[in-house]
């Protein structure tokens, strides 16, 4: 635990307000809850959840050589990515693992637009500060907060605020006037669900806040339900189900390696990635049901069938839209096929469990139909 005093949001004292129950979360003083977890998770997944992540880190990386200077420690193709759309990637370090994971786009011509894990971010800023080379600049964009919204009506909420957003699509991303202020918004999630995040000038937070609230359909959500629900929707945590130890193809993110950029093999640490893709990884991650008793938390063990112990849960907890206890972990390649028996070990008891597919819920992002 760290004895520096947590940092504020600009909208801490609006959660308190609303009666949140705050912790400390990525040195942040956050809502863990306002109604509870298990409402505000249904909530979201039925109408339209607000969640703070005014934590997470935003920059901007710009110049002639940004894209090229940003393409060296990650390993998606941005160079062909069309202004107006983002994608996930992964900052890896020399010797492939995650420092991080990101989202980064072009909302505009300026370059790209990323926004970090709030626990990573000074370390990520450093570590580009320190990395860039050539006419690419670091622009640390701390006066400004981030909202999401999150659940099935969260588009029609969002549309009658504005109702270009109604156009667009998963991984759009746009630079525009929204609640009369300069905004970066995109379409995408960490719920599952369909939603949009906001870029929002810090002092404007508390008023924007206030009027997506005013609509019936959209409640303030907190981080145990945000938790819960990245979890149903089998997406990983840094610093839990991934860290600077586990590469792409263990954390079975090899959907963030572009295909050109695994033939060019010009990014950090592609030694090791492309090894473990030619010749399979020593662990994987994967999803589990577990079929009995308490829910397998983070740092219970995973077992064979034999009781022989092959592997750690690195996030675990009941699924309350399934209504059962699921976990993410990582195993043995050999253990890692949909429907293999396993057992995790909680509080010194075994219980049974099965590998299964993720997402444990169907994500339900909206994509545009195609021309």
């Amino acid at each position: 635990m760290s004895d520096e005093p947590l940092k504020t949001t600009p909208l801490n004292a609006n959660h308190r307000r609303r009666g949140a129950r705050m912790v400390g979360f990525g040195g942040y003083d956050m809502p863990v809850q306002y109604e509870g977890v298990l409402a505000e998770h249904r909530w979201t997944r039925e109408h339209a959840g607000l969640f703070d992540v005014s934590h997470m880190g935003q920059c901007k990386i710009t110049g002639a050589d940004a894209i090229a200077q940003f393409e060296r420690f990650v390993p998606g193709d941005y160079a062909i990515l069309k202004e107006g759309r983002q994608k996930y990637s992964l900052l890896l370090n020399e010797t492939g693992g995650i420092i991080d994971d990101l989202m980064a786009g072009k909302p505009d011509h300026d370059g790209l637009f990323v926004v970090v894990n709030a626990g990573n971010k000074d370390e990520d800023f450093a570590f580009w500060s320190a990395n860039l080379s050539g006419d690419a600049k670091l622009k640390i964009l701390d006066d400004r907060a981030l909202i999401a919204i999150q659940g099935p009506e969260a588009a029609e909420v969002m549309a009658a605020h504005e109702p270009l957003l109604a156009e667009m699509g998963f991984m759009d991303s746009a630079r525009l006037m929204l609640f009369g202020v300069d905004c970066y918004v995109s379409r995408s999630g960490y719920t599952g669900e369909d939603g949009y995040e906001i870029s929002v000038p810090a002092d404007q937070a508390d008023r924007i806040w206030d009027a997506i609230l005013e609509d019936a359909r959209v409640k303030p959500i907190g981080l145990g339900a945000r938790d819960s629900l990245r979890l149903e929707a089998g997406l990983p945590l840094h610093g839990h189900d991934i860290d600077p130890n586990t590469s792409p193809v263990e954390g079975a993110l090899t959907f963030a390696l572009s295909k050109s950029r695994k033939e060019r093999g010009d990014f950090n640490g592609a030694e090791r990635v492309l090894k473990e893709l030619a010749d399979g990884p020593s662990r994987v991650r994967v999803g589990l049901i577990v079929k009995e008793g308490a829910p397998a938390r983070e740092g219970a063990e995973i077992a064979d069938v034999d009781g022989n112990v092959i592997g750690k849960v690195t996030s675990g907890g009941p699924s309350p839209t399934l209504g059962r206890n699921i976990a993410m972990g990582y195993v043995p390649p050999v253990f890692s096929e949909l429907g293999t028996d396993l057992q995790v070990i909680v509080r010194g008891k075994a219980a049974p469990a099965e590998v299964v597919a993720m997402p444990f819920v169907a994500q339900r992002y909206y994509r545009k139909p195609k021309a």
